[in-house]
C-alpha cells in the first residue's frame, strides 16, 4: 500500500488538495489496498483554505506516517511560508518515493532546496516570480505537468488532477486511471506537455464584437476558409486592419490562432473518435495528413497516429 501524504496549510487552495485526492480515493475504491491517503498540518489543527473551507487534518506533521508520496498543494498560504514548513519538508521530502506539488506548491519545493537543478512548472501566473526567485530552477511555463526524476510539478489547479491520475497510470496500469477519470468526467489523456492554455484561454478575448464573432467562428468551423482575408471580410474589415486589430485585442495573431484551434480539434478527434487520420486532417482543416502530421510534431512532439496510440481509450471488452 502506498502512503500519499498532502501537506495542509492556512490559504491552501482547496481544489489543489481535493483533486488529487480524488483520484487517489477513486484508484484505492477500484483496487482496494493500493492507496492510504493521509493529511497533515504543521501542529495538526484545521486549517481554512483560500476559498473559506476548513480541512481537518489526520495527524500533525510530526506524527505523520512516512510517505511513499508526498503531496504539495499551493494556494495563497505559499506566499510567506512558515519556516516551520520549510524545515520539515527538507528534512523529510528526501524520504519520500515521489515529491510532487499542485500550482504554487512548486514554491515550497523550490524553498526547500528539491528544485536546484532541476525542470519544473507551477501556475502561468507564477512561472516568472519562480523562475526569477530561483534561477537555479529551469522553469518550463507552458506544459501542464513535469517529471523530473522523482519529483513531479503541476500548473494551476485542475492540472493537479492531471499529474495524480498520470501518478495513478504509472502505478496501476491504464485501465485502472481510465476508471477513475470516467467517474470523475475529466480527461485521462492530458499529456504532460499540452499547453496550461487553451486557444480560447490563451487568447484574450476580444473587446470587439465583430472580432469575438470571429473568434468563436474560428472555433466553430475549423475546417473552413480560415485565412485573413477570408475572416477580415467576416469582421467587415481590410485583412490589414483585421490583422492589427485581432493581434492587439487577443494578443496573438490570427494564424497563430487558428493554428491553436485546429491542433485542439484534430487532437479531441483522435482522442474521442474512429476517424481516420486523412478524415480528421480534412475536418480541423490541415487539409493533408502530411500537413498535420508538421503541425503535431512542431507543437506535440508526436505523430497524430503516435499522439492516438498513447492518448485514445483502449476499446472497451466485448463479451
Amino acid at each position: 500500500m502506498r502512503t500519499v501524504l498532502v501537506v495542509l496549510f492556512d490559504d491552501v487552495q482547496s481544489l489543489d488538495v481535493t483533486g488529487p485526492v480524488e483520484v487517489f480515493n477513486g484508484a484505492e475504491l477500484a483496487r482496494p489496498g493500493t492507496y492510504r491517503i493521509r493529511t497533515a498540518s504543521l501542529d495538526g489543527a484545521p486549517v481554512r483554505t483560500s476559498s473559506g473551507l476548513t480541512l481537518v487534518p489526520d495527524h500533525a506533521l510530526a506524527d505523520a506516517p512516512a510517505a511513499h508520496t508526498l503531496l504539495v498543494p499551493g494556494g495563497q498560504g505559499t506566499r510567506r511560508p512558515a519556516p516551520e514548513l520549510v524545515a520539515w519538508l527538507r528534512e523529510h521530502g528526501p524520504r519520500a518515493e515521489r515529491l510532487v506539488s499542485v500550482c504554487t506548491g512548486a514554491i515550497l519545493l523550490a524553498e526547500a532546496g528539491f528544485l536546484d537543478g532541476r525542470r519544473a512548472t507551477t501556475h502561468w501566473a507564477y512561472c516568472d516570480k519562480l523562475s526569477r526567485d530561483h534561477p537555479e530552477i529551469e522553469v518550463d511555463p507552458d506544459p501542464i505537468y513535469v517529471r523530473d526524476g522523482n519529483i513531479a510539478t503541476s500548473a494551476g489547479v485542475t492540472s493537479g488532477i492531471d499529474l495524480a491520475l498520470a501518478l495513478v497510470e504509472e502505478d496501476l496500469g491504464r485501465d485502472t486511471a481510465l476508471t477513475i477519470a470516467r467517474h470523475l468526467v475529466v480527461f485521462l489523456r492530458r499529456p504532460g506537455n499540452q499547453a496550461q492554455f487553451s486557444a480560447q484561454l490563451a487568447a484574450q478575448t476580444a473587446r470587439r464584437e465583430p472580432l469575438r464573432e470571429v473568434q468563436q467562428w474560428i472555433t466553430e468551423h475549423p475546417g473552413d476558409d480560415l485565412s485573413v482575408e477570408s475572416l477580415a471580410a467576416r469582421a467587415r474589415l481590410s485583412p490589414r486592419h483585421f490583422a492589427r486589430a485581432f493581434h492587439a485585442e487577443t494578443g496573438m495573431t490570427p494564424g497563430r490562432y487558428v493554428d491553436r484551434v485546429r491542433l485542439e480539434h484534430a487532437r479531441r478527434l483522435l482522442e474521442d473518435t474512429a476517424d481516420g487520420v486523412e478524415e480528421i486532417s480534412r475536418a480541423a482543416g490541415y487539409g493533408t495528413p502530411e500537413a498535420m502530421r508538421r503541425a503535431f510534431l512542431r507543437a506535440l512532439g508526436a505523430a497524430p497516429a503516435e499522439y492516438r496510440r498513447r492518448f485514445r481509450p483502449a476499446p472497451a471488452p466485448t463479451h
